[in-house]
């Protein structure tokens, strides 16, 4: 196994269990103490989890869960899914608006497929890789750089959105639960809104996994979105809820 593939299956391991052990891991990957300490250490560095005596360990709940340095680590197979049934939404020639977030960033590479399109975006990791490709012309949103959220945001972001409008905006969410949409940041919170407002229509992207969850702050009812996208299908429960509510969902795995 690769080191990339065994720092990721590390990463899995502590989403899954929040603490995990030196000793153990050494065993399952079939590698000496020195190579897991060394790849512990990389990570820690990185900032997605927490070195502890005889292992490693994360902060449990929300507040990690939303940095986008272990969010970016995480499910891509799911993201790429949703991806491509929220580029099912656009055509050439619209004009698009992308939130923050390691699911946005997914989405916001793919449509490239759909040039010539005008983007609208707070987050770094699509201006970076966007910034010199042709037919695209992006619209980079200013504010306070969030490393927690490798995005922009603040007044100068929400003030920037006021004055602009598109054709849809494709906004990511870490919880759902009931008819409404939660994030645990208030700045995050404001510009997801400020994209909602500025936007014909919009779209709410989010794991199947956290549809169920909550988190600090409401920030939309899923009235305000056209579609919901998920990259499976939700709890029962959850599911006939939203239907109830005359949700629409969409099940990128169908």
């Amino acid at each position: 196994m690769k080191r990339e593939e065994r720092q990721q299956s590390i990463i899995n391991l502590l989403i899954e269990h929040k603490s995990i052990d030196l000793d153990d891991l050494a065993d399952r990957f079939a590698v000496s103490k020195m190579t897991i300490h060394r790849d512990l250490d990389d990570l820690e560095q990185a900032g997605v989890l927490r070195k502890i005596r005889g292992g490693a360990t994360i902060d449990a709940g929300m507040q990690f869960e939303s940095d986008f340095r272990i969010r970016e680590r995480q499910g891509n197979e799911a993201k790429v899914s949703m991806a491509r049934r929220a580029l099912e939404l656009v055509e050439p020639g619209m004009t698009v608006m992308v939130n923050d977030g390691s699911m946005a960033a997914v989405l916001g590479e793919m449509l490239l497929q759909k040039r010539p399109l005008t983007l609208i975006t707070n987050n770094a990791a699509i201006i970076e890789r966007l910034k010199n490709e042709s037919g695209i012309t992006l619209i980079a949103l200013g504010g306070i750089y969030s490393p927690k959220f490798n995005a922009f945001l603040g007044v100068v972001t929400e003030e920037a959105l006021f004055r602009l409008r598109a054709d849809i905006a494709f906004i990511s969410t870490p919880a759902v639960s009931g008819t409404l949409a939660y994030h645990m940041d208030d700045n995050v919170v404001r510009a997801k809104r400020a994209m909602i407002a500025s936007a014909s229509k919009a779209c709410l992207l989010v794991n199947h996994q956290r549809i169920g969850h909550t988190a600090l702050h409401v920030m939309a009812d899923l009235s305000a979105f056209e579609a919901i996208i998920t990259d499976s299908t939700p709890e029962p429960a959850a599911a006939a809820q939203l239907e109830r509510a005359n949700i629409n969902l969409i099940i990128a795995s169908d």
